[in-house]
């Protein structure tokens, strides 16, 4: 058995081993792990809970013998079920919270079977403070390209549309899973704010910081998600392009990226409820007439023009003048693709 010491997040591309173990409880390692780790817990979530009520009120003498007998319980099942068809050639990174005992009880079991197995030293706890140090500790040398604009002007297709061409470019609201406004929720729940950071670390981790990164204005909070401190304040000196579009063309696009929503006219119309604080009585019942009636096209063109417009326009006159201003005819894929590639060319 050899002890692994991550030195930088990059080491994590260099591994060398086939697997990488997250021996901790389901719902830590659901809160965040290391890229690319599976989940074989030694310990049940009720299982961890119970051992630590035990520790902290009886004994941890009587603590250490019942988690014992679990773990290799635990672990007995796991060597008869995902590692059972393992040959001995198989090499893999073993970690808990902090690399004590339950990675190091797992690891031990392994290395006895043959497998010549790695011990993240410090555990989770030494991954996440490189994560931590990445995103708040430092400065980020990275150079980025803000797209912005206002809703509905299609800035996340876009930003695919510049990766197809070969930029780079940061994806916050995919890393989030979240469209960055009121209706912005996705099928797939938002991360864990650990999680978004581990991602986010690692996706950074990957760029060249020499070349421009193209990544789409935000606020600093993505749903329910919050853009580390390092980011943010490389996000508020950035450059920006600034698209436009017709608000037909928007509205129409906007019919299309949240075509799931509007397929829940009771969860849509909750939504709308809660711009009350922001607008009259009657113009939120006309809002939910639409929304009644499926009058999608003409609701995404009033919330356009009334709620998501005059609202940016007022964050707009608080900003530097944008370096370059994309004015588009409409937001059909082949225009997207016209535009993507003018400016991989300009920046590049």
């Amino acid at each position: 058995m050899t002890p692994f010491i991550l030195n930088t997040l990059s080491d994590l591309r260099n591994l060398g081993v086939d697997t990488i173990i997250d021996v901790r409880a389901p719902a830590e390692f659901a809160e965040d792990h290391l890229p690319g780790a599976v989940n074989m817990p030694v310990l049940t979530d009720e299982q961890r809970a119970e051992v630590g009520t035990i520790y902290t009120q009886v004994s941890p003498f009587k603590a250490r013998k019942i988690g014992g007998a679990l773990v290799a319980q635990n672990t007995a099942r796991h060597l008869q079920g995902p590692l059972a068809d393992k040959e001995g050639g198989w090499q893999p990174l073993v970690y808990c919270w902090r690399g004590g005992q339950r990675s190091g009880a797992f690891a031990t079991i392994l290395d006895q079977v043959g497998w010549r197995v790695q011990l993240l030293k410090g555990g989770y706890k030494s991954y996440r403070s490189q994560v931590v140090a990445a995103l708040y500790d430092t400065h980020l040398p990275h150079r980025l390209m803000l797209v912005d604009g206002g809703t509905g002007t299609a800035k996340t297709a876009l930003l695919h549309e510049l990766a197809a061409q070969g930029a780079q470019i940061l994806d916050l609201e995919g890393l989030a899973a979240h469209r960055g406004s009121l209706f912005g929720r996705t099928a797939e729940a938002q991360p864990a704010q650990k999680m978004f950071e581990s991602r986010l670390a690692v996706q950074l981790g990957t760029l060249d910081p020499h070349k421009i990164t193209f990544v789409e204005a935000e606020s600093s909070k993505i749903g329910e998600r919050m853009i580390p401190a390092a980011l943010w304040a490389r996000m508020a000196d950035a450059p920006r392009m600034m698209i436009s579009a017709p608000i037909g063309a928007r509205s129409s696009f906007l019919c299309d990226a949240y075509a799931d929503l509007t397929q829940d006219k009771i969860e849509f119309s909750a939504l709308v409820d809660r711009l009350r604080p922001y607008h009259s009585a009657a113009r939120i019942t006309e809002w939910q007439t639409e929304v009644e009636h499926g009058n999608w096209q003409k609701l995404a063109a009033d919330l356009i023009t009334h709620h998501y417009d005059p609202r940016y326009a007022k964050s707009v006159a608080r900003r530097e003048d944008a370096v370059h201003h994309v004015t588009l005819p409409d937001l059909e894929v082949g225009t997207l693709a016209r535009a993507a590639k003018a400016l991989v060319s300009r920046f590049s």
